[in-house]
This record gives structure tokens, sequence and C-alpha cells, in this order.
């Protein structure tokens, strides 16, 4: 499986994926917003980096957006397709992000659906995370849907 740094031309590519996940996460594929955080990342402004995993197509299997500014590393947005979820895209995306830009001693953040979120279950999330070594912490602000959020972090050495 290929993982690699986004570029510019990987921005449909982001699109497709939000398309995929806004029941759960909110408006994002005609915001604005969304579209100038996708770029600064791709582009690697303010300490953000981007990876995708592509496909053969001109789809993504999956892509991650991440603050690279430790000691407080922060996974802004990691979705994988619904037809590569289950086939480790996502373990790569986090596993090379790591390798990339984390360095410790310092801790990952990422905010996830809280426990009773309809979310939560369907897409395997919390399950995920716990997986990869995150244990779930505070609660976060609501998700703009109105789900509750919560904060799963790890920490790295």
């Amino acid at each position: 499986m290929t993982i690699r740094p986004a570029r510019a031309h990987d921005f449909p590519g982001f699109l497709g994926l939000a398309a995929q996940v806004e029941q759960w996460f909110g408006p994002m594929v005609e915001e604005p917003g969304f579209h100038d955080a996708v770029r600064e990342h791709i582009h690697g402004r303010h300490g953000h980096a981007a990876l995708v995993a592509p496909s053969s197509g001109p789809d993504l299997l999956g892509g991650l957006l991440l603050g690279t500014e430790g000691p407080t590393y922060r996974v802004h947005w990691l979705v994988v397709s619904g037809r590569a979820r289950g086939t480790g895209v996502g373990r790569a995306l986090v596993e090379e992000a790591v390798r990339r830009w984390v360095r410790g001693p310092g801790v990952i953040e990422v905010v996830t659906f809280g426990a009773d979120h309809p979310g939560a279950v369907v897409s395997g999330a919390r399950v995920f995370y716990e997986r990869l070594g995150f244990s779930p912490a505070e609660a976060a602000a609501e998700g703009p849907e109105g789900g509750s959020r919560q904060v799963y972090r790890r920490a790295v050495g």
C-alpha cells in the first residue's frame, strides 16, 4: 500500500472522502473553511501536513490532515473510503504520519465520536484509535451536526 504526501491534485479526492462522511461530521464539501484547511495542510503551511493513500483511479482510499508542531500533535482529520475500511489504510496513514513528523516526548491527540454518537459504532473510529494505542480522555465540544465528541490521546516517547 502506498502512502505519500498529498499534492494539489489530490484536493478533489479529499472532497470525495468528505462526501462519504458528512452525515457524521457535518457539511464539508461545500464549505470554504474546509477547502482552506485542506489546502493549508496539503501545502504544509503553518505546521500542517497531509498524507493520502491513493487508489488506482482518481479517488483516494484515505486521507489524513495533521498538525505537525509538537509536543502536542493533532490529527485534524482522518477518513478512509467506505470500500477501504478495515484494510489497514487508516493504520498506514497514522503510522506514516508518526514516522514523518512526530517526535517525543509528547502526545498525539484526535477528537472522535463520543461513546453515544451513532457514528461511533458504524465508523469503528473509537475501536480503531484504541487499537493504535490511543486512550479515551476528556469530552470535547459537540460536532457541527450536534453529536458528542471525545478526545483520544497517545503518548509518544
